[in-house]
C-alpha cells in the first residue's frame, strides 16, 4: 500500500512540474476574454497620435437609446444634484471616482466631452451603448474591458446624477 501512495505522489509531483515549462513568473495577472482579444486587435493598429476616447471632445455625438434630445437649463438643480450625488455614491462607486480614473473614467467635466443625451443613454443602457456607440466601445477597449455595469435606473434617476455631474468642480 505504501508503494502506491508513493508512486500516485510521484506521479502527481512530476506531472505539477512538467506543466510549469519555461515561462517567466511575473507579478499581477492579466485576465483575457475573446472579445476583450478581438477588440484589442483592432485598437493596436491605431496610431499613437490619436486622442484616447476619455480625453476626446465629441459634442455632436448623442449615442444610442431612449433619451434623443436634452436641453439643460442655465441653473443647477441643487435638490436634484443632491438626489443625484446619493445616486451615484450608491451605484457608481463601485468603479467611478469623481476626480480620477478607477476602473471606469471620472464624470469630472464629461459635459465638456460628451453631450447630455450621451452621458444619459450611457447611464440607462450601457450594454447598448457598448454594442453599437463607436466612442462607447472605444472606452470599453480603453477601460481594459470592463464594461459598465447596468444599475437599472430610470430617466429621472439617471437625470439626477448627471444634474450631479454638473456639479463637480475640478480639485485645486
Amino acid at each position: 500500500m505504501h508503494i502506491g501512495i508513493r508512486f500516485v505522489s510521484l506521479l502527481s509531483l512530476s506531472l505539477l512540474l512538467s506543466c510549469g515549462g519555461k515561462e517567466e513568473k511575473k507579478e499581477g495577472f492579466v485576465i483575457k476574454s475573446k472579445k476583450t482579444e478581438e477588440v484589442s486587435a483592432k485598437t493596436s493598429e491605431t496610431p499613437s497620435n490619436v486622442v484616447p476616447a476619455s480625453k476626446r471632445v465629441d459634442l455632436t455625438n448623442k449615442g444610442v437609446g431612449a433619451v434623443k434630445e436634452l436641453k439643460l437649463p442655465e441653473t443647477i438643480d441643487e435638490t436634484m444634484a443632491a438626489t443625484g450625488a446619493e445616486l451615484f455614491k450608491t451605484n457608481c462607486t463601485a468603479c467611478h471616482r469623481t476626480h480620477k480614473k478607477f476602473i471606469g473614467p471620472p464624470p469630472l467635466d464629461i459635459l465638456k466631452r460628451r453631450t447630455p443625451e450621451w452621458v444619459m443613454n450611457m447611464i440607462l443602457d450601457p450594454e447598448l451603448m457598448v454594442k453599437e456607440d463607436p466612442l462607447a466601445k472605444e472606452l470599453l477597449v480603453e477601460h481594459n474591458g470592463s464594461p459598465m455595469a447596468n444599475q437599472s435606473l430610470n430617466e429621472d434617476e439617471a437625470r439626477a446624477i448627471l444634474e450631479y455631474f454638473r456639479t463637480i468642480k475640478a480639485e485645486n
